[in-house]
């Protein structure tokens, strides 16, 4: 989860300006993390309230955010999006004592 928030704004300002990506990451499905919800202000707070209701790290990250809010949900994240995403899972993956999932071979 990438946020992006304006820090000299507050209150209704700030909201209107919050912007929230949430991603998902399955290297059986995909071969990139994917953007699975993206919001500006209102769906905004409720894409970080959600995600905070149930235990997902929330990272603050403006530019990061900026970047992946251009990116239609459903698709996988950018190329310049790779080592900032790829340093995220790795430390929440690090926090909750699970290892980076790993594509799974085809058994033959």
């Amino acid at each position: 989860m990438a946020v992006a928030e304006n820090d000299k704004d507050s209150g209704k300002e700030a909201a209107r300006r919050l912007l929230a990506v949430a991603l998902s990451y399955d290297p059986d499905v995909a071969e990139a993390p994917r953007v699975v919800a993206s919001g500006r202000g209102e769906l905004a707070e409720r894409i970080v309230a959600v995600a905070e209701a149930n235990g997902v790290a929330v990272r603050e990250d403006a530019d990061l955010a900026q970047v992946l809010c251009a990116v239609d949900v459903d698709s996988v994240i950018p190329i310049e999006a790779f080592a900032a995403v790829a340093e995220i899972l790795a430390y929440v993956y690090r926090v909750n004592n699970r290892q980076v999932p790993q594509k799974r071979k085809d058994d033959r």
